[in-house]
C-alpha cells in the first residue's frame, strides 16, 4: 500500500516532469506574415514614387497652345529637338542624316506610322523645319507637333 518514490515525486511517466516537457512545443514552422506585408508596402510606395520619374525622356521646354489634347490608342514615334538643336529619336540622340533610316527601321505600320515632333520653344525654327521636311520627304504622312496647353491666367 505504499507509494513508490518515482510515482510520488513526479519523476516518472505520469509525474510532473512529463507535464513540463509537454508545455514546450516543437519549433514553430509557421511564417509570420506581418513583416513580409510591411516590406511589400514599403516597396510598393518606393515604386509608386519612382515610376513617374523614370518616364521623363529628353528634357524639352514645350511651347503652349490652345489645342485640345489628342486621344491616342497606340504609342507614336517621338522625335525631339532640344534647345541646342540636338535631335533625338525616342530617347536616343541621332544625327539628322540617320533620321529617316532609323524611322523606317522602327516603324511598325510603314508610312502610316504616327510621328510626333517635340521641339523646345527656344529651338531654331530652321532645325525643326529640316526635321519635318526630311520625315515628310521620306513619305510619312501622319506628322504632328507636340505642345503644352495654354494655362488661363
Amino acid at each position: 500500500m505504499g507509494m513508490s518514490a518515482a510515482s510520488a515525486g513526479g519523476i516518472g511517466r505520469g509525474g510532473r516532469g512529463h507535464r513540463r516537457r509537454g508545455r514546450h512545443h516543437g519549433l514553430m514552422s509557421e511564417i509570420n506574415v506581418t513583416p513580409m506585408v510591411d516590406v511589400m508596402l514599403v516597396l510598393l510606395i518606393i515604386f509608386m514614387v519612382a515610376a513617374p520619374l523614370l518616364t521623363v525622356g529628353v528634357p524639352i521646354d514645350l511651347p503652349d497652345t490652345q489645342a485640345k489634347a489628342m486621344n491616342v490608342d497606340t504609342q507614336p514615334i517621338t522625335v525631339s529637338i532640344n534647345a541646342t538643336g540636338q535631335i533625338y529619336l525616342q530617347e536616343t540622340e541621332i544625327p539628322i542624316e540617320e533620321l529617316v533610316a532609323k524611322l523606317q527601321a522602327i516603324s511598325k505600320t510603314g508610312y502610316d506610322e504616327r510621328i510626333f515632333i517635340r521641339g523646345d520653344k527656344s529651338t531654331d525654327y530652321g532645325t525643326a523645319m529640316k526635321v519635318m521636311a526630311r520625315i515628310s520627304a521620306a513619305g510619312y504622312k501622319n506628322i504632328g507637333l507636340v505642345s503644352l496647353q495654354e494655362q488661363d491666367q
